[in-house]
């Protein structure tokens, strides 16, 4: 099963895409990770990557896609995947489709998880950390027991700049200008599964089961 997952920030899609990998025994693919990793390792292509960050630019797609190569060659990968913050373009998409038609790959579904942009804000600007120790926070979740007082040292509990309500909207807003093209290239292929993203954990969940049952 080779999966694309598609979503805003705070949609909750770390969480569903782990509970996907336990239960249908396929490798989640992060391009954050990879990136980092080739960097770690000093890969060649890490090296090329590094060297495009140090100049304070993007590092290339075809960067990018060659690293995704390098990883489906791994045997782990052999029962399936899915690919985590890539793509995020049409052309990084039709660079993709290029590459699994290379490989003798199909991707069999693109899940989009959608969340209300007000509840989204809502979700994220409610992320709290501790001045000392760094342990994190959420009011709704996983609140502290004593309001701004952190349970393991009793630091002060802080919201980070980026969490605070308008540079999340303007982080909403870049997603929505980068990511409706690409989800219509997928609707234009028949790929996309539109999933709602409120409700409980197993609810989201069980919607996203019946989607990967049909394919």
């Amino acid at each position: 099963m080779k999966l694309i997952f598609l979503g805003p920030p705070g949609a909750g899609k770390g969480t569903q895409a782990e509970k996907i990998c336990k239960d249908y025994d396929i490798v989640q693919l992060s391009t954050g990770d990879i990136l980092r990793t080739n960097r770690k390792h000093g890969t060649e292509l890490g090296k090329k990557a590094q060297s495009y960050m140090d100049a304070g630019e993007l590092v290339p797609d075809q960067i990018i896609i060659d690293m995704i190569k390098e990883e489906l060659k791994k045997p782990e990968l052999n029962k399936g995947y899915i690919l985590d913050g890539f793509p995020r373009t049409v052309p990084q998409a039709e660079e993709l489709d290029k590459l699994m038609k290379e490989m003798g790959q199909n991707l069999d579904a693109v899940l989009i998880l959608e969340v209300q942009n007000e509840e989204l804000v809502r979700r994220l600007t409610s992320r709290r950390i501790c001045r000392t120790c760094g342990k994190s926070y959420h009011l709704i979740y996983n609140p502290p027991k004593v309001e701004g007082v952190c349970n393991v040292d009793g630091g002060e509990l802080y919201q980070r700049d980026d969490d605070k309500e308008e540079p999340i909207r303007n982080r909403l807003q870049v997603y929505e200008n980068q990511t409706m093209p690409l989800i219509e290239y997928y609707i234009s292929k028949n790929m996309a599964h539109k999933i709602d993203g409120i409700g409980k954990i197993k609810e989201i969940y069980s919607k996203i089961q019946e989607v990967l049952e049909k394919i």
